[in-house]
């Protein structure tokens, strides 16, 4: 539920802070007040698209945060939160978004850094906000079948599983056979390249950093004697064959050096300075004799280089740029290659694989439809039950089923609510026909009946009851208080019926301070309740007849209230 709201400089709320318990809590206030503001923020904070234009005027930014206590035996949700990497602790979700007018958007979840999306999920488990023109689901043929599978439940969502991991399997088979059977000529054609490249590239066996070092040695071979030369000349120069070399030289000078360097500092760092010079000298040597022992012309072994270059060479300009790159494809052709050879080999046992799933489907699918159509007739009897109390005894619901062409995901039945608001007359699409009165009051019904099975977390009416009076509103008092026995409820009503059934209830006005509007919350007690109740029963002067008339008004809703827990 949701336990705490915080609002800062958001429309024309510099600052509002306000609890909310379970039950039922009323919003009430004059219009324009600031009523739907509120609401408005709770929506955000359910992952509610945004926009610079909700940050108050003079301000950088909306800041808007909430706390949910949330179900932690809810293991969908959990799943989803843990997917998310949010840790819960103390059952608690704390929600903070921020809207920048440089356009940039904060969100966080227990301090996790989500975007608009990911809050959208974890939303969907929080709040279910329902305004007075909206009812989307039911305005919304295409989610009627989510509805009812919603509201049958557990009996469902094994048998749901089974037939989507078998939809699964199907378009899985469906597809191999359906691209195998529109061009099987270009399919050969595909699996036979594949087959050759891949041929040709695991019999080149390449490896990487191997044209680098077959460059280096090919370039050594190509110079033999221009590198033969140049390792004699200064092999000669350093260390003398006829004649004293280099190293001998710096050995006598060395020499000398030592014979004086005590007399003075100077010459003893000069004397380092050859010492080091010397021993540098004696290793070039030493490295050059190696390499003079290393060094062999080897003909024959050019050729296999110059071979191997060639045919580097060569598949670079088949396959890519380096012997990385050309890897890199051999990797990539080698998975699809694998999967056509797995098609091509189990080919004729693909059209026997599709028949015996679609047999597995179409009775998955059966079973799915007659459970569905069995709860369906009992919503459509719990239904009119609900709607009876909400003075539409005539009206019969019901939901209509209509086998799709293909099979689908979420099963093989097309659903629709439908709606007979008069006796005699055909039911038709409720969408089409029903009033806006009449949805509110099927919507209300609805979610009695769903309150009880699910146990959604808030549910939020924005002025579902305009538009009704009398008898009808205090149906829609009641029917909301039954919901809010299951489920949290903020309502925003004109309706001192509906009012006078709420367990808290907080008067927003909007009042002028320093030539800004403002909007300020207060929580109501008894006698302050009894005052809001009488000016939305007269209007803005209060009588003591309308004081009267509210203080019986919230009497008969304590009895209402005391009689439904009894």
């Amino acid at each position: 539920m949701l336990q705490e709201l915080s609002i800062d400089n958001f429309a024309i709320i510099p600052h509002l802070q306000i609890d909310f318990n379970q039950g039922m809590t009323v919003l009430s206030g004059e219009t324009g007040a600031g009523k739907s503001i509120i609401i408005d923020a709770v929506g955000l904070l359910a992952g509610g698209r945004g926009s610079q234009e909700f940050i108050r005027t003079g301000s950088q930014k909306a800041v808007l945060q909430a706390a949910f206590i949330i179900d932690t035996t809810n293991q969908h949700f959990m799943t989803v939160l843990a997917d998310l990497g949010i840790e819960v602790t103390d059952e608690q979700l704390i929600i903070q978004r921020e809207i920048h007018r440089s356009g940039r958007n904060v969100i966080r979840v227990n301090g996790m850094l989500l975007n608009l999306t990911t809050l959208k999920q974890v939303g969907e488990f929080l709040v279910d906000i329902h305004g007075q023109n909206e009812h989307q689901e039911l305005m919304q043929p295409e989610k009627h079948l989510a509805m009812l599978d919603e509201y049958i439940g557990d009996e469902l969502i094994e048998l749901k599983q089974q037939y989507q991991a078998m939809f699964t399997q199907y378009r899985q088979v469906q597809k191999a056979v359906k691209e195998k059977q529109q061009n099987q000529q270009a399919w050969a054609q595909r699996f036979d390249m594949l087959k050759f490249q891949v041929e040709e590239l695991e019999d080149a066996a390449l490896q990487i950093d191997e044209e680098e070092l077959l460059l280096a040695e090919r370039g050594r071979l190509n110079n033999f004697q221009k590198i033969m030369s140049a390792l004699e000349l200064v092999s000669v120069k350093l260390s003398g064959a006829e004649e004293p070399g280099a190293v001998d030289s710096l050995g006598e000078a060395m020499q000398a050096m030592q014979s004086i360097e005590s007399i003075d500092e100077s010459f003893h760092e000069i004397s380092e300075t050859i010492d080091s010079s010397f021993y540098a000298l004696q290793e070039i040597v030493k490295d050059v004799s190696n390499q003079m022992d290393l060094l062999e012309y080897d003909e024959e072994r050019l050729n296999q280089i110059e071979q191997r270059l060639d045919l580097i060479h060569q598949l670079e300009r088949k396959y890519g740029p380096d012997v990385a790159a050309m890897l890199t494809y051999l990797k990539n052709i080698k998975i699809e290659f694998n999967q056509m050879e797995s098609v091509s080999a189990n080919s004729d046992q693909l059209e026997e694989q599709l028949s015996k799933i679609t047999t597995q489907l179409t009775d998955l699918g059966a079973k799915l439809s007659a459970i569905r159509q069995t709860n369906a007739l009992t919503l459509a009897e719990k239904i009119h039950q609900q709607l009876q109390d909400l003075y539409m005894e005539k009206a019969r619901f019901s939901v209509n089923f209509k086998q799709r062409a293909t099979y689908q995901f979420d099963g093989v039945d097309e659903v629709e609510f439908y709606i007979q608001t008069n006796p005699g007359e055909a039911a038709k699409p409720l969408a089409k026909i029903a009033s806006g009165g009449e949805l509110s009051r099927m919507m209300l019904a609805m979610k009695t009946i769903f309150a009880q099975n699910q146990g959604v977390t808030s549910i939020v009416f924005d002025e579902v009851d305009t538009g009704v009076s009398g008898r009808v509103a205090q149906a829609i008092a009641e029917k909301i208080a039954t919901i809010a026995a299951h489920s949290q409820v903020l309502t925003i009503t004109h309706l001192p019926q509906v009012a006078a059934m709420a367990d808290q209830h907080y008067l927003i006005q909007k009042t002028v301070i320093n030539d800004r509007t403002e909007t300020s919350i207060q929580l109501l007690d008894e006698q302050q309740r009894a005052r809001e109740l009488a000016r939305m029963i007269s209007g803005t002067e209060v009588t003591d007849l309308s004081l009267a008339n509210a203080t019986e008004l919230l009497g008969l809703a304590s009895r209402k209230k005391k009689e439904s827990h009894e």
